[in-house]
């Protein structure tokens, strides 16, 4: 697994509409969307995202190419990232990216921070030399598939230039730590998160930093990834997934 080691630039900011997922949750379209229906994601992402959409275009890079953390085959996966990226496209002026796809499944959807560390996003396609890159997601948590996608895109040589979701639901709405943070962190475990999780401190996102600075030591990370896969393992052979 690739070593998560960009940072989201200084200048990268956060767009979105709501902070908690009960605000998309209740739409009458969000259960066929999240399922695969790009009808019923097209129907939430009109009545939910149209106006926030035009309300930050002005703050959208020109020419930027709108990229959605979705699946290589669409079908049964969320239809909504894809959908409001190009929203986001035709509304700023931009195109949509259709080559950069996510190559495994996650299933972060009730999974806790500590097993949203441990199952990491990867990417695979082509990303165009020195192209801005906005990166959609209709909902973030920790933060972690949104760091993922703008590693893979900075290592492959594109520039990050902003993130909109619909739902930010983290409890810090930034994407950088903060430096105290990471300073704490890297005195803690100078070598132990890169070893243990695949990602360099200077890149974790903001809750990443502020949910591990919680754990004393190495040892108490390790137990608790170990609970974690347990817990990863049940949660999802309890919905018929081996």
């Amino acid at each position: 697994m690739p070593i998560r080691e960009y940072p989201f630039p200084q200048s990268c900011n956060i767009f979105y509409a709501f902070q908690h997922d009960s605000e998309i949750k209740t739409h009458a379209s969000y259960q066929s969307a999240k399922a695969g229906d790009k009808v019923a994601a097209t129907d939430l992402v009109y009545d939910l995202a149209l106006g926030f959409i035009k309300s930050i275009a002005i703050h959208m890079p020109e020419n930027a190419i709108y990229v959605a953390p979705f699946a290589r085959e669409l079908a049964g996966d969320n239809a909504i990232p894809p959908v409001l990226a190009a929203a986001c496209a035709v509304i700023c002026n931009g195109c949509v990216d259709e080559i950069i796809v996510q190559a495994n499944r996650v299933f972060h959807t009730g999974a806790d921070p500590m097993e949203r560390l441990t199952t990491k996003a990867e990417f695979d396609g082509q990303v165009k030399l020195n192209e801005i890159y906005v990166l959609v997601d209709d909902v973030t948590n920790m933060g972690g598939t949104i760091a993922e996608l703008a590693d893979y895109i900075q290592r492959n040589g594109g520039i990050i230039g902003g993130v909109v979701v619909l739902v930010n639901a983290g409890r810090n709405k930034q994407l950088s730590p903060n430096p105290k943070n990471l300073k704490q962190l890297k005195q803690r475990f100078p070598n132990e998160i890169r070893d243990i999780f695949n990602i360099e401190i200077d890149a974790l996102t903001a809750n990443e930093a502020s949910y591990l600075i919680g754990f004393r030591t190495a040892d108490e990370i390790r137990n608790r990834v170990i609970k974690a896969r347990e817990e990863t393992n049940l949660r999802l052979r309890s919905k018929g997934i081996f």
